[in-house]
């Protein structure tokens, strides 16, 4: 599953594209209808990631948990006004910039796209502060930060998928022995394994290392 990440990564990336030209394209009626589904699909990418045995697997579970209830709560409350789905959009940003930057800070040794990934997890927290305030309480912010939001998640999740990519691939190589490595491994292992089951009938080995510092 670890191993097959990077292509959901990439698949998820592909599709948060997608959702961000379509939301740009949405009339301001339909915004309420389409910000409960980004939710669910935010949720699901979470379980995806989630069940990939990470360290950080339980992060990626409660928020699984917190972006579905997001997405109940707006798919619940259809009202006439604005107030509410932008209000759970900047709540989603918020804390998924957060979380962004905390696990790219953690994994600065390890991963160079570290850098990126907290800028864009800034960049997140930042557009969630400004869809809580009361300037995007009308159609057209609410649109603007979804096609955000979606297009901030793309990036972050190409990344990923192709940083997870080229890992595992310098992985594979690294464990792939040549076909002369190979045999002399296997002989190794042989001779080791005859050695044992039929020990030398001469000098030891310590005999042999002692006459060697001796003749030293």
């Amino acid at each position: 599953m670890r191993e097959s990440m990077w292509g959901f990564l990439l698949f998820a990336g592909v599709a948060w594209l997608a959702i961000g030209w379509s939301v740009l394209r949405l009339e301001p009626a339909d915004v309420v209808a389409v910000a409960g589904p980004v939710m669910f699909f935010a949720a699901l990418c979470e379980v995806v990631r989630a069940l990939a045995g990470t360290r950080t697997w339980w992060v990626n579970a409660s928020l699984a948990v917190l972006f579905t209830a997001t997405g109940v709560v707006i798919m619940l409350d259809q009202g006439s006004t604005y107030a509410t789905p932008a209000a759970l959009v900047g709540w989603f940003l918020l804390v998924r910039g957060a979380v962004d930057v905390a696990v790219a800070t953690m994994n600065r040794g390890t991963d160079r796209t570290w850098g990126l990934l907290v800028t864009l997890g800034v960049l997140q927290a930042g557009l969630g502060f400004y869809a809580s305030g009361p300037l995007a309480r009308t159609a057209d912010p609410v649109i603007m930060t979804l096609g955000a939001l979606a297009v901030l998640r793309a990036v972050a999740d190409l990344v990923t998928g192709l940083r997870l990519r080229e890992v595992a691939a310098a992985r594979h190589d690294v464990l792939r022995l040549s076909p002369e490595r190979e045999a002399g491994v296997a002989g190794y292992a042989a001779g080791l394994a005859d050695f044992e089951t039929h020990p030398q009938t001469g000098h030891s080995a310590e005999e042999m290392v002692e006459g060697a510092e001796k003749r030293l």
